[in-house]
């Protein structure tokens, strides 16, 4: 049974066509996937079941869920639909107990029932929702705020939320992203169990893994349009579409490790020793880093890897000065660098450039971008407006943003375009170190793959070394010569990629491995 039908789905926006006349089915128990590029028309398609649409859209074409027509701007009736956000911090309310909001979530879906008996009520539907959402100890979680949850309890609490009102179709938006491959594996355990409870789930998703692993159908979507579809391992194992298999080929294999370079007898450009820092929050205080070393060569690649909270991005961020580190030392080119950002000089601050997750967040959205990325060569390099104007133009042409785009500001550019845009904006302070943090993260594997291979030649070019922090094995193998493996703050393995990686010693790196692997030989 058809938990979900729509026919000649059609949502434009201005002149522009968001949905073009999609139709598709949800069986109930089964697990649909939609996959395309950023900007495809996935989460668009996606909110729809919700009655959701971007302001001033004009919507055509059905939409039934559970037997009910969905109106635009009518929610489907209250607990029809469940929906999981890409970032679960973002649905969570941070000021208020988990358990609150659940049972207030609750007991908005009861309806009328007996004064007497919803607080028994509510409890067994906050306790189901904590089981169906595979959080055994969710009684024990009920009482904690978000930021005192793991992202994957964070993301499991945000599931239970969804299941408290017993939907019959959950809509899943990216819920992978960013998170290493255990949690991963346990992302998509919690979703394949909602099939066996009847539940239909539309999965919006730019891993290709997951979906072979996952999913029993598959559509392909490329500017709206379905471009193809059927069942997901036929699809994937033997697209007949030349987007499809552009999709596919693109994605890194965790498989096959880069060879690392001859060990170089240079100084390293990054000397860090016995590095330690802490989180503060709410009067407490947390062990973040625990004596951290590790050096970097000149035009090395490294890659950071652990799971989510290992201090991972704590240790780049005190790398660059953005986190304050406690003890220890980092050292740049041999000289000191003070722990804080704003005591570091001018050629300090040049040689040490992050690159951010979401780069989105990190331009200002008031700006055009040609302004913003010639700015990093004003303040750090001393060059002159016009030509560091001229300097960004060039390398922004070069990366494929031309004048058109750059003059504009950032809200018009898609994802994979900003994020071009950062890398030129922190290879033009002339860097002897690049940290990149997750910044494939959230990418379809066609853009991935071209933030990949640009980063490779834009490092070659700039003769620095680069530090990628990652979840992503594929990514790893792709582009790291070494690795290293990172648990509660402490590097527990290291070495050239291919040897960490193909005979792990460590019982973290071998999970990790094994749960890539997993997700690859489930096609």
């Amino acid at each position: 049974m058809n938990v979900v039908e729509t026919d000649e789905l059609d949502i434009s926006l201005g002149e522009q066509r968001l949905i073009a006349g999609m139709s598709f089915a949800l069986p109930a128990g089964e697990v649909t996937a939609l996959v395309g590029e950023s900007g495809s028309g996935k989460t668009t398609a996606g909110l729809a079941l919700l009655g959701e649409h971007p302001p001033g859209a004009r919507v055509a074409g059905r939409i039934e869920v559970a037997g009910r027509t969905v109106e635009p701007g009518k929610p489907p009736d209250p607990g029809a639909v469940g929906y999981i956000p890409q970032h679960p911090s973002a649905a969570l309310n941070a000021v208020r107990r988990v358990g609150s909001v659940l049972r207030e979530i609750a007991r908005r879906h009861l309806g009328e029932v007996p004064r007497a008996e919803r607080k028994s009520l509510v409890r067994d539907k906050v306790r189901d929702a904590l089981r169906k959402a595979q959080l055994p100890e969710g009684e024990t979680l009920l009482n904690r705020y978000p930021h005192q949850l793991s992202g994957g309890q964070q993301q499991r609490i945000v599931l239970a939320q969804a299941l408290v009102c017993d939907p019959r179709v959950v809509v899943a938006d990216e819920p992978t992203t960013g998170q290493d491959a255990l949690t991963r594996a346990q992302i998509v355990d919690e979703l394949r169990g909602l099939t066996h409870q009847g539940i239909a789930v539309l999965l919006l998703t730019h891993d290709l893994d997951v979906v072979r692993g996952l999913a029993h159908r598959v559509l392909v979507l490329r500017a709206g349009s379905v471009v193809e579809s059927g069942p997901a391992r036929d699809v994937l194992a033997s697209p007949q579409q030349e987007y499809t298999r552009l999709l596919v080929e693109s994605q890194p294999d965790s498989r096959v490790p880069v060879q690392a370079e001859p060990a170089d007898d240079a100084a390293p450009v990054l000397a860090v020793r016995e590095l330690s820092a802490v989180h503060r929050a709410r009067g407490k205080t947390v062990e973040a880093l625990h004596e951290v070393s590790v050096d970097v060569r000149p035009g090395e690649r490294v890659a950071v890897v652990g799971r989510s909270g290992s201090g991972k991005t704590t240790l780049a961020r005190c790398l660059a000065g953005l986190h304050p580190h406690r003890g220890g030392e980092v050292r740049l080119d041999g000289e000191l660098l003070a722990a804080r950002l704003r005591r570091r000089t001018r050629r300090q601050l040049a040689g040490i450039q992050y690159v951010f997750q979401d780069a989105r967040a990190s331009f200002n959205e008031f700006v055009p971008i040609i302004d913003q990325v010639a700015r990093t060569a004003e303040r750090l390099q001393g060059t002159d407006r016009a030509r560091a104007g001229a300097e960004a133009a060039g390398w922004l042409r070069r990366v494929g943003l031309d004048d058109a785009i750059t003059t504009r500001h950032p809200e018009s550019l898609s994802g994979g375009e900003l994020q071009r845009a950062a890398l030129v904006r922190a290879l033009l302070a002339e860097p002897r170190l690049l940290i990149c943090d997750e910044i494939t993260s959230g990418l379809d594997t066609v853009t991935q793959a071209d933030i990949l291979a640009l980063l490779r030649e834009l490092q070659d070019d700039a003769r620095c070394a680069l530090m990628i922090i990652t979840h992503d094995l594929g990514v790893v193998t792709d582009l790291a010569e070494r690795v290293l493996i990172v648990e509660d703050g402490r590097i527990v393995e290291q070495g050239s990629t291919a040897e960490v990686l193909r005979s792990p010693q460590h019982s973290l790196t071998a999970a990790l491995v094994e749960a890539a692997a997993n997700q690859v030989a489930s096609a």
